[in-house]
């Protein structure tokens, strides 16, 4: 599952996964992919972290927080730097007082299309 606000780059992103024998959902928001994973339980999230609405950080924290999602991997791809997204997350907990753990890849936009593909693949393999 690709989340991401803006068109072009849930095209690009979903492009760059097709070309690679994967089959790509894409939605705009937040709160309709957290909708659309419990109906369809995606294999992996591509997930931006600015977005309007329930937002990419919130929506992160609540697949990690998720009893029923928190072993879905996630990638994110975002424009802000990874140090940032960590430093947003450090020291923050969930609801049960537990700390947010990383997640399984970070990529800063822009990323070619193989390297998002090759991420993918080590990330479903187990071997990121």
């Amino acid at each position: 599952m690709v989340v991401d606000d803006e068109s072009e780059v849930r095209e690009y992103v979903a492009t760059a996964l097709k070309e690679s024998g994967y089959l790509p959902v894409t939605v705009g928001n937040g709160k309709d992919a957290m909708d659309m994973i419990v109906q369809k339980r995606p294999d992996l999230v591509i997930l931006d972290v600015l977005m309007p609405g329930q937002g990419g950080i919130k929506m992160y924290r609540e697949l990690r927080s998720s009893g029923a999602f928190k072993n879905i991997p996630v990638i994110i791809y975002s424009g802000i730097a990874k140090r940032t997204f960590l430093r947003t997350q450090s020291g923050r907990t969930d609801l049960d007082g537990r700390i947010v753990p990383e997640p399984e890849a970070y990529i800063e936009k822009p990323a070619n299309p193989q390297y998002l593909a090759k991420v993918v693949r080590e990330v479903l393999d187990g071997s990121n």
